[in-house]
């Protein structure tokens, strides 16, 4: 049975798998470049056309209508999601479906940030006429600075010119990552400006691992008489019985005033494993100073500690007092880790 001949012949001693590396090698290189060329850009003659992009979008009373057509629109609908995602409104408007009722959608509170590499797309003329017609502000992005798009826009944007990773220079690869980029830049600029929080940041994305990563110690932790607590001079018989009735493996032991003064664990068990443990108090096994974790802080980064940390379950304390306890189970069961 004869086989099927290969698409491109494989010259004799090549490596498939090194030619395929070496290609993405100067994909990526290609790319970075653009990259570095738009960084630098930043730094000169994009300066104040940024600004007042950032100036404008931040001030507008509406939202941002992000629109492009092709590569463009694909990168301008990832674009808006990222604004919407970190407290801009925004969303995406395809260019050629706004000359076929979607123009409705569009107010003169709005803003326009429209993407077009070369500027002269033919379907963003009506949508350019709309916005003069209701005084809408338009910010361009665009490669070219005398292209219609550029001379009709309040700010334009305009990316310098790179070369694509494609080896015929057609396939938009570099350009359409510096949109990406440059519209990343933006709607960090605007959360930054703005102040918006983690605790913003969660409002807009309770779903999901991140979701998940975003909840508070408190909403994970166990409190009441969950919490395996004793007082300093228990015997350490009895600290095993808080240990093993309340199941994480270790009990928190306060002091006078309630505050959180050691903590025994399995690890404390073993390293004093000898004929007077039952007999011996907490405070001669415990860790003294034990590391301890606020309510407030993001489930994120309480798994972080743990991590870092190597170990499987913190107290919850609040002004030196323990109102919880929360163990790597919990953070998994809610879908964090």
């Amino acid at each position: 049975m004869a086989h099927p001949k290969p698409l491109m012949a494989k010259s004799s001693g090549s490596d498939p798998a090194d030619a395929a590396v070496q290609s993405a090698l100067r994909t990526l290189d290609a790319e970075g470049s653009g990259i570095a060329a738009l960084s630098a850009a930043l730094q000169s003659e994009l300066r104040v056309p940024f600004t007042a992009a950032a100036a404008l979008i931040q001030n507008a009373k509406g939202r941002l209508i992000v629109t492009g057509l092709g590569k463009s629109g694909h990168i301008g609908r990832k674009i808006a999601a990222t604004f919407a995602s970190t407290g801009t409104p925004a969303f995406f408007v395809h260019a050629a479906e706004a000359s076929h009722g979607d123009l409705g959608m569009i107010t003169a509170d709005d803003v326009i940030l429209a993407l077009s590499w070369s500027g002269e797309q033919p379907e963003m003329k009506n949508l350019i006429s709309y916005a003069a017609r209701f005084k809408i502000a338009v910010i361009a992005m665009t490669s070219e600075r005398e292209s219609s798009l550029s001379k009709a826009a309040d700010v334009a944007l305009t990316l310098p010119k790179a070369r694509e990773a494609c080896p015929h220079n057609l396939a938009p690869t570099t350009s359409s990552l510096m949109m990406l980029a440059l519209g990343d830049t933006l709607a960090i600029a605007l959360l930054e400006g703005r102040g918006f929080t983690s605790v913003d940041f969660s409002v807009l994305h309770p779903g999901g691992k991140l979701g998940a990563m975003l909840k508070y110690t408190r909403d994970l932790m166990h409190s009441g008489d969950a919490v395996p607590l004793k007082p300093l001079g228990t015997k350490m018989s009895d600290a095993l019985v808080e240990m093993t009735s309340k199941g994480f493996g270790c009990v928190g032991i306060v002091d006078a005033r309630g505050n959180i003064a050691g903590i025994v664990t399995d690890g404390d068990l073993r390293r004093h494993m000898g004929p007077n443990l039952m007999t011996a108090t907490v405070d001669e096994v415990m860790t003294k100073s034990p590391k301890t974790i606020d309510p407030d802080v993001l489930a994120g980064e309480a798994l972080e500690i743990l991590n870092s940390s190597k170990i499987t379950t913190l107290i919850v304390a609040d002004a030196g007092k323990p109102v919880g306890i929360v163990h790597l189970h919990d953070f998994l069961r809610a879908g964090v880790a």
